[in-house]
């Protein structure tokens, strides 16, 4: 099955390897022992980057997945989604 987000795949995997590099980054800071807030705000960015690439793809799953599961009169993808939701906001 191919995913809807094919569209997006390069923009979304270049914005992951940047957060893998900001990772990196972040161990690299801690190894040289920087300063504490100068490091919990590149944890900071990091964690907005991840929240951007996750509402990205879940914008994504309603408008390709979701639709096509209530249109075909299912509701098996209308309840994924509620769980996917519920994980993600607890993240």
């Amino acid at each position: 099955m191919a995913y809807l987000y094919g569209e997006d795949k390069t923009a979304l995997l270049r914005r992951l390897r940047r957060i893998e590099g900001q990772v990196r980054g972040v161990a690299r800071m801690i190894d040289e022992d920087k300063y504490c807030v100068e490091i919990l705000d590149q944890i900071t960015a990091i964690t907005s980057g991840l929240e951007k690439v996750g509402l990205h793809l879940l914008s994504d799953h309603i408008k390709g997945c979701v639709r096509q599961s209530v249109k075909a009169g299912e509701d098996e993808k209308v309840t994924e989604l509620v769980g996917a939701v519920e994980r993600f906001l607890k993240a």
